[in-house]
Protein backbone atom coordinates (compact mmCIF):
# COMPACT_ATOMS: atom_id res chain seq x y z
CA UNK A 1 0.00 0.00 0.00
CA UNK A 2 2.65 2.38 0.74
CA UNK A 3 3.49 1.86 -2.90
CA UNK A 4 0.49 3.06 -4.05
CA UNK A 5 0.38 6.01 -1.48
CA UNK A 6 3.52 7.27 -2.90
CA UNK A 7 2.63 6.71 -6.57
CA UNK A 8 -0.67 8.85 -5.78
CA UNK A 9 1.44 11.26 -3.93
CA UNK A 10 3.56 11.53 -7.03
CA UNK A 11 0.52 11.68 -9.50
CA UNK A 12 -0.69 14.97 -7.29
CA UNK A 13 2.33 16.63 -7.06
CA UNK A 14 2.49 16.45 -11.36
CA UNK A 15 -1.02 17.83 -11.39
CA UNK A 16 0.05 20.83 -9.29
CA UNK A 17 3.30 21.31 -11.51
CA UNK A 18 0.81 21.16 -14.53
CA UNK A 19 -1.59 23.52 -12.44
CA UNK A 20 1.02 25.56 -11.82
CA UNK A 21 2.68 25.59 -14.57
CA UNK A 22 -0.18 26.21 -16.92
CA UNK A 23 -1.36 29.35 -14.63
CA UNK A 24 2.55 30.66 -14.94
CA UNK A 25 2.40 30.00 -18.70
CA UNK A 26 -0.40 32.39 -18.88
CA UNK A 27 1.23 34.96 -17.41
CA UNK A 28 4.83 34.36 -18.53
CA UNK A 29 2.75 34.23 -22.12
CA UNK A 30 1.74 37.59 -21.32
CA UNK A 31 4.49 39.37 -20.13
CA UNK A 32 6.48 37.59 -23.20
CA UNK A 33 3.78 39.63 -25.39
CA UNK A 34 4.08 42.44 -23.51
CA UNK A 35 7.89 42.52 -24.17
CA UNK A 36 7.50 42.17 -27.72
CA UNK A 37 5.37 45.10 -28.02
CA UNK A 38 7.71 47.06 -26.30
CA UNK A 39 10.56 45.68 -28.17
CA UNK A 40 8.80 46.83 -31.37
CA UNK A 41 7.68 50.12 -30.65
CA UNK A 42 11.38 50.90 -29.42
CA UNK A 43 12.63 49.21 -32.85
CA UNK A 44 9.88 51.61 -34.61
CA UNK A 45 11.33 54.71 -32.68
CA UNK A 46 14.61 53.81 -33.38
CA UNK A 47 13.47 53.73 -37.42
CA UNK A 48 12.18 56.49 -37.08
CA UNK A 49 14.99 58.45 -35.43
CA UNK A 50 17.03 57.05 -38.30
CA UNK A 51 15.09 58.82 -40.55
CA UNK A 52 14.87 61.92 -38.82
CA UNK A 53 18.60 62.17 -37.86
CA UNK A 54 19.44 61.37 -41.99
CA UNK A 55 16.93 64.51 -42.80
CA UNK A 56 18.40 66.77 -40.27
CA UNK A 57 22.20 65.86 -41.97
CA UNK A 58 20.42 66.66 -45.31
CA UNK A 59 18.97 70.15 -44.11
CA UNK A 60 22.67 70.77 -42.08
CA UNK A 61 24.11 70.58 -45.39
CA UNK A 62 22.25 72.78 -47.30
CA UNK A 63 22.55 75.21 -44.39
CA UNK A 64 26.30 74.94 -44.69
CA UNK A 65 26.39 75.45 -48.49
CA UNK A 66 24.03 78.76 -48.09
CA UNK A 67 26.04 79.92 -45.60
CA UNK A 68 28.98 79.61 -47.68
CA UNK A 69 27.61 80.90 -50.76
CA UNK A 70 26.59 84.27 -48.41
CA UNK A 71 30.33 84.78 -47.73
CA UNK A 72 31.41 84.57 -51.65
CA UNK A 73 28.57 86.51 -52.95
CA UNK A 74 30.42 89.98 -51.90
CA UNK A 75 33.57 88.92 -53.41
CA UNK A 76 31.84 88.39 -56.83
CA UNK A 77 29.68 91.57 -56.72
CA UNK A 78 33.70 93.04 -56.30
CA UNK A 79 34.39 91.24 -59.48
CA UNK A 80 31.94 92.19 -61.62
CA UNK A 81 32.34 95.96 -60.39
CA UNK A 82 36.15 95.99 -61.00
CA UNK A 83 35.70 94.28 -64.57
CA UNK A 84 32.83 97.00 -65.43
CA UNK A 85 34.83 99.58 -64.54
CA UNK A 86 37.83 98.81 -67.50
CA UNK A 87 36.75 101.41 -69.75
CA UNK A 88 38.57 103.75 -67.17
CA UNK A 89 41.64 101.90 -66.54
CA UNK A 90 42.62 104.39 -69.79
CA UNK A 91 43.00 106.82 -67.50
CA UNK A 92 46.31 107.79 -65.92
CA UNK A 93 45.17 106.65 -62.20
CA UNK A 94 42.75 103.80 -63.79
CA UNK A 95 45.50 100.69 -63.72
CA UNK A 96 46.27 101.62 -59.82
CA UNK A 97 42.73 102.15 -58.95
CA UNK A 98 42.40 98.38 -60.84
CA UNK A 99 45.10 96.61 -58.96
CA UNK A 100 44.31 98.22 -55.72
CA UNK A 101 40.28 96.93 -56.38
CA UNK A 102 41.81 93.11 -57.35
CA UNK A 103 43.70 93.26 -54.46
CA UNK A 104 41.24 93.78 -51.86
CA UNK A 105 38.89 90.77 -53.26
CA UNK A 106 41.85 88.96 -53.48
CA UNK A 107 42.06 89.94 -49.19
CA UNK A 108 38.22 88.86 -49.21
CA UNK A 109 39.09 85.59 -50.53
CA UNK A 110 42.00 85.06 -47.93
CA UNK A 111 39.60 86.68 -45.25
CA UNK A 112 36.80 83.71 -45.61
CA UNK A 113 39.48 80.97 -46.12
CA UNK A 114 41.11 81.85 -42.95
CA UNK A 115 37.98 81.89 -41.40
CA UNK A 116 37.36 77.83 -42.25
CA UNK A 117 40.65 77.59 -41.02
CA UNK A 118 42.09 76.50 -44.55
CA UNK A 119 45.81 78.01 -44.74
CA UNK A 120 47.98 77.71 -47.42
CA UNK A 121 50.62 75.25 -47.99
CA UNK A 122 54.28 76.57 -48.31
CA UNK A 123 56.41 75.71 -51.08
CA UNK A 124 59.54 78.01 -52.58
CA UNK A 125 62.64 76.76 -50.42
CA UNK A 126 60.86 74.29 -48.39
CA UNK A 127 61.86 70.41 -48.75
CA UNK A 128 59.61 68.59 -50.85
CA UNK A 129 56.61 66.80 -49.36
CA UNK A 130 54.36 64.25 -51.28
CA UNK A 131 51.64 64.96 -48.43
CA UNK A 132 51.30 68.14 -49.47
CA UNK A 133 53.42 69.13 -52.70
CA UNK A 134 52.65 67.54 -56.25
CA UNK A 135 55.91 67.54 -58.67
CA UNK A 136 55.53 68.53 -62.06
CA UNK A 137 59.14 69.12 -63.16
CA UNK A 138 62.85 69.11 -61.93
CA UNK A 139 65.20 71.78 -62.64
CA UNK A 140 69.18 72.13 -62.38
CA UNK A 141 69.71 74.74 -59.84
CA UNK A 142 73.17 75.46 -58.47
CA UNK A 143 73.32 76.27 -54.62
CA UNK A 144 70.14 74.45 -54.33
CA UNK A 145 69.78 71.02 -52.30
CA UNK A 146 68.14 68.58 -54.53
CA UNK A 147 64.37 67.91 -53.61
CA UNK A 148 63.91 71.86 -52.47
CA UNK A 149 61.10 73.32 -54.00
CA UNK A 150 62.25 76.00 -56.31
CA UNK A 151 58.68 77.17 -57.80
CA UNK A 152 54.96 77.35 -57.29
CA UNK A 153 53.07 76.21 -60.78
CA UNK A 154 49.69 76.77 -58.41
CA UNK A 155 48.95 76.63 -54.92
CA UNK A 156 48.10 74.20 -52.44
CA UNK A 157 45.75 74.65 -49.55
CA UNK A 158 44.88 72.29 -46.23
CA UNK A 159 42.78 72.81 -43.52
CA UNK A 160 44.28 71.22 -40.52
CA UNK A 161 46.07 68.09 -41.82
CA UNK A 162 43.80 67.39 -44.00
CA UNK A 163 45.35 68.54 -47.74
CA UNK A 164 42.08 70.43 -49.97
CA UNK A 165 44.70 70.58 -53.05
CA UNK A 166 47.91 69.91 -53.05
CA UNK A 167 50.76 72.42 -54.09
CA UNK A 168 51.96 71.86 -57.62
CA UNK A 169 55.66 72.79 -57.51
CA UNK A 170 59.02 72.64 -59.60
CA UNK A 171 61.71 70.66 -57.69
CA UNK A 172 65.59 70.91 -57.55
CA UNK A 173 67.66 67.93 -59.26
Amino acid sequence: MSEDNNVQDENKEQEEVKSSTCENCDKHKAEAEEYKTGWQRALADYKNLQKESADMRGVWAKASEQYILEEFVPVYENFKKAFAHKDSMAEENGWKQWADGIGHIKKQFGDILKNYQVEEIKTVGEKFDPRFHEAIGEEESEGSEPGTILKEVEGGYKRGDKVIKPARVIVSK
